[in-house]
């Protein structure tokens, strides 16, 4: 597939101080960035036809709106309606963009370099705003960004021992953290309420459970593997986990660490490529190098039960999970065969990577992979089964208007 780029020569701007503003804040802060990049707005450009390739897909973390970052930029679309809604393209040859995040619906991007031929170092995380389409401010590091996440009021930063808390207002570092070894970056925050984040332990297949409001941190065994992929439900309460072997996905109580549900995905070996927590549901989706997504109903009951929305009632109205017709033997049997499985589950193509979020509508879902398509489906919590299509895009080949 080909896209348009255009190729155009500038003068770099001169350095100066920009006001990076908090959509959320009152306040002001004033930004020196050492390396300004420029974005190609030329009306007499040469046009050329080059491929572009996805580098990295993210949710933002409220759901129905994603970032694809390329070999020469990043694009932002919405799910539904399915619109691009932003495109910087930043050359056609060293503009790779291998991390792109947003923070809520800002103007305000966290953006890292990768490819061969980026001009950002892959140790670098420039902050975009794209109202003064350049760089305001950037952060550099010793070793590789893996990831980052961003909220209103913070800014974290992924290295691949370490993770490093900023304050969003001031741009100060107010927290800094050792890990176990993390090549995927995983690591998770809270979109709402007190200030939470979900990180790998010390130790292998443990997690830490950093509570900012209440001021503790508490590590808690998760798996006995590594760890391969993380959730973190979006007022904090809850985690979800699953290791390297992918067959169970675990969900926790981040106040205690206790284990509140295992959910068998399958029993064959695979990677988990996403975790996702519906934000209005009691609803946990799951994609896998296996080419199959899976929804899992969340069951968790308890009278004075109320996470992020999700009453009690609502709990107990959900159809029981789908489990073995041999559970009720099950202290006669592998504990396997009492596991819970999904309830509804959608195909795509096997052994490439997938990201699923929640979609806007009632129990909906919004699926983007590497190959750039975006899947829109809707599925029954009650009755489960295949999930029906609503709409299907190819997003890479998308026109921005």
């Amino acid at each position: 597939m080909y896209i348009y780029i255009y190729i155009y020569k500038y003068l770099p701007p001169k350095t100066h101080n920009h006001n990076l503003t908090n959509p959320y804040s009152s306040s002001r802060s004033s930004f020196l960035c050492p390396s300004a990049m420029a974005t190609p707005f030329n009306s007499d450009a040469v046009v050329v036809e080059i491929p572009k390739t996805l580098l990295n897909l993210s949710f933002n973390q409220g759901g129905g709106r994603f970032t694809a970052a390329t070999t020469d930029g990043f694009m932002v679309f919405n799910t539904d309606p399915f619109t691009q809604t932003l495109r910087r393209t930043f050359s056609s040859s060293g503009g790779g963009i291998g991390i792109a995040q947003s923070f809520a619906d800002s103007n305000i991007y966290a953006l890292v370099g990768r490819g061969p031929t980026a001009n950002l170092p892959p140790n670098r995380v420039v902050i975009w705003d794209d109202q003064l389409r350049r760089c305001v401010y950037e952060f550099s590091y010793r070793s590789e960004v893996m990831s980052v996440r961003l909220r209103h009021d913070r800014i974290v930063v992924v290295l691949p021992q370490k993770i490093k808390v900023y304050d969003f207002s001031d741009l100060k570092l107010v927290h800094e953290m050792v890990t176990e070894h993390n090549p995927k970056g995983l690591c998770e925050i809270s979109r709402t309420g007190p200030f939470v984040l979900l990180s790998l332990g010390l130790q292998k297949g443990h997690v830490t459970v950093h509570d900012y409001y209440r001021r503790r941190n508490k590590q808690f065994p998760a798996h006995d593997s590594d760890i391969a992929c993380l959730s973190l439900l979006s007022d904090g309460k809850l985690f979800a986990t699953a290791s390297t072997k992918g067959t169970l996905i675990r969900v926790f109580d981040s106040t205690d660490g206790s284990l509140l549900q295992e959910l068998r995905r399958g029993f064959e070996r695979a990677e988990i490529y996403s975790l996702s927590f519906c934000p209005t549901a009691p609803q946990l989706a799951v994609s896998s190098d296996k080419g199959t997504i899976h929804v899992f109903n969340i069951n968790i009951v308890d009278s004075n039960l109320r996470i992020n929305g999700w009453l009690n009632a609502e709990l107990k109205e959900l159809a029981p999970p789908p489990v073995s017709r041999f559970s009720f033997i099950k202290g006669y049997l592998p504990k396997y065969l009492s596991y819970e499985w999904s309830v509804a589950h959608f195909r795509v193509k096997e052994g490439l990577r997938h990201m699923v979020s929640f979609g806007k509508e009632k129990n909906t879902l919004d699926i983007i992979g590497v190959d750039g398509r975006l899947y829109r489906c809707k599925f029954d919590p009650e009755a489960g089964g295949e999930m029906t299509t609503l709409e299907s895009h190819n997003f890479i080949q998308t026109e921005y208007n």
